[in-house]
């Protein structure tokens, strides 16, 4: 398993087409990508326009063919428009306890 950690900001005043990117994103990753198990957006409470995003993987073939999709290409293109480029962090952690249903 392959979990992910990326964090970045939304652009002030593009807070409407950047949940809409992202519900895009995550219902074409549910749709054609198998090997994802999570894949979450989420907003933070005290900065409404930070976006964490969690993603969980199955193996490395199913997060290498997750960056190659036409979604994702899609998705990075927004990133100057809706997102701001300069605060982006994607961090790969490694699970140490705990649990998915």
């Amino acid at each position: 398993m392959q979990t992910v950690v990326a964090r970045f900001k939304i652009i002030p005043g593009k807070e409407a087409g950047a949940e809409e990117a992202m519900k895009q994103q995550a219902a074409a990753v549910e749709a054609k990508e198998p090997g994802v198990l999570t894949y979450a957006f989420n907003r933070n409470r005290k900065d409404p326009l930070e976006i964490t995003v969690f993603e969980i993987y199955a193996d490395d073939d199913a997060f290498h063919a997750h960056g190659a999709t036409e979604h994702m290409s899609a998705f990075r293109g927004h990133f100057g428009s809706l997102f701001d480029p300069s605060t982006v962090k994607i961090e790969r952690v490694e699970r140490v306890a705990g649990f998915s249903r």
